[in-house]
C-alpha cells in the first residue's frame, strides 16, 4: 500500500476526509481531466473496503425515495454513506437534468453522508463512465457504504453489474407486464427485489409474482434473490431491505463469489479502458493520416465495407506494434 507521505496532495486530502478535495477530484473525473489520474491511481490500493450497493429499476418506481430512507436508516445505525446518483443528461449541455437533486433529503451539517449527482452523458445502461472511479474515491475517503442510483430508463440498467457488489431492483405493485418483459434482465442482475409503494393495493400479489419468477429462475451462483416490501412514504420495510443486502454480502464472502465477481468486473474494466484508448487513437488517425483518410474515402464511396476497413486498420496497428 502507498505510504501517506508518497501520496499526491489531493489524494492525501481525500484520504483524510477533505470534502472539497473530494468534490474537485470528482469534477475532474467527470470532465476527463488527466490531472486527476495520478490521484485516482494513488488511492486505488485504499479501495475495496466499502459495501457498494446499486439501486436500479424502471422510471417512476421511487428509487430516490428508497434511497432517502435507506440513507436515514444507515445513518441511524452509525454507518457513513456516500451516494452517487446517476441522472439523465441534457442533450444540449451534457449536464445532469436533475443536477440539484432537490428530492434528496439530508441535513447539511451531517458529515457522515456525502451526495454526488452525475450526468449519464449518454452512456448505455444509464451508468456514467466515471461512476466506477467516483465510487472508488468515496471508498478511499472512508465511507463504509456507497449507494449508486441509476437513471432508470424504462428498463433495468444492466451496467450496474460493473459497479455494485449487491444490486437492488426496485419495482412497484401492478408492474406485472413490465416484470415479464424485464424478466431476463432482472435475473441477470437482481440480488434483492424491492417492491416499493407497498402501501398500495397489489403489493402482496407483486411479491407472489416475483417469488414465482425467482423459483422458476433458480439460484444464481447459489444465491436466490430476496424479495422485500418497502414503503418509502410510510418508512416501512427498510431494515428488512438492508438485512437482505447484508445477507447477500455475507454470501459473497462465504461462497468465494466475491473474488470471482471482482475479477470479472476488473477484466471488463481493463478491456473497456483499452478499447476506449484504441478507439480514440484510431479516430485521431482516421482524421489525420492521409493513408487512412483514403481508406475512409473508399468506405464512404461504397468501394469498401466498414468491416473490411476495420480489419485493415487493426492489421496495420498490429504490424506497427510488432515493429516496435
Amino acid at each position: 500500500m502507498n505510504g501517506a507521505g508518497r501520496l499526491p496532495a489531493a489524494a492525501r486530502a481525500i484520504a483524510t476526509g477533505d470534502r472539497r478535495a473530494l468534490a474537485r477530484t470528482i469534477s475532474g473525473i467527470e470532465n476527463g481531466d488527466p490531472a486527476v489520474v495520478p490521484v485516482v491511481r494513488a488511492l486505488y490500493p485504499r479501495t475495496g473496503r466499502a459495501t457498494v450497493v446499486g439501486l436500479t429499476g424502471p422510471l417512476g418506481v421511487g428509487k430516490s425515495s428508497v434511497l432517502n430512507v435507506l440513507v436515514a436508516h444507515l445513518r441511524e445505525a452509525g454507518r457513513t454513506v456516500g451516494v452517487v446518483a446517476v441522472d439523465p443528461s441534457s442533450p444540449f449541455s451534457g449536464g445532469s437534468v436533475l443536477g440539484d437533486r432537490i428530492r434528496f433529503e439530508r441535513a447539511a451539517e451531517d458529515t457522515g453522508v456525502y451526495f454526488r449527482s452525475m450526468a449519464s452523458r449518454g452512456e448505455e445502461g444509464g451508468i456514467a463512465a466515471a461512476t466506477r472511479q467516483v465510487v472508488r474515491l468515496l471508498d478511499a475517503a472512508g465511507f463504509e457504504v456507497v449507494l449508486v442510483e441509476t437513471v432508470g430508463s424504462g428498463q433495468v440498467d444492466l451496467a450496474i453489474r460493473d459497479v455494485a457488489t449487491t444490486r437492488v431492483v426496485v419495482l412497484v405493485p401492478h408492474l406485472g407486464d413490465e416484470v415479464q418483459t424485464l424478466k431476463a434482465g432482472l435475473f441477470e442482475i437482481a440480488d434483492v427485489f424491492c417492491v416499493n409503494k407497498s402501501d398500495l393495493p397489489g403489493a402482496d400479489l407483486a411479491r407472489k409474482d416475483l417469488a414465482e419468477l425467482v423459483s422458476l429462475g433458480g439460484a444464481r451462483h447459489g444465491w436466490s434473490p430476496r424479495i422485500v416490501l418497502t414503503s418509502a412514504l410510510a418508512r416501512t420495510g427498510v431494515p428488512e431491505l438492508w438485512e437482505a443486502v447484508e445477507a447477500h454480502e455475507k454470501f459473497l464472502d462465504a461462497s468465494g463469489a466475491r473474488a470471482e465477481e471482482d475479477r470479472r468486473r476488473l477484466a471488463r474494466e481493463i478491456v473497456g479502458i483499452v478499447r476506449d484508448r484504441v478507439g480514440r487513437d484510431a479516430m485521431a488517425r482516421l482524421e489525420k493520416d492521409p493513408e487512412l483518410r483514403r481508406l475512409l474515402d473508399r468506405v464512404a464511396s461504397r468501394q469498401l465495407d466498414p468491416y473490411a476497413a476495420a480489419d485493415r486498420l487493426y492489421a496495420q496497428r498490429a504490424r506497427r506494434a510488432r515493429q516496435r
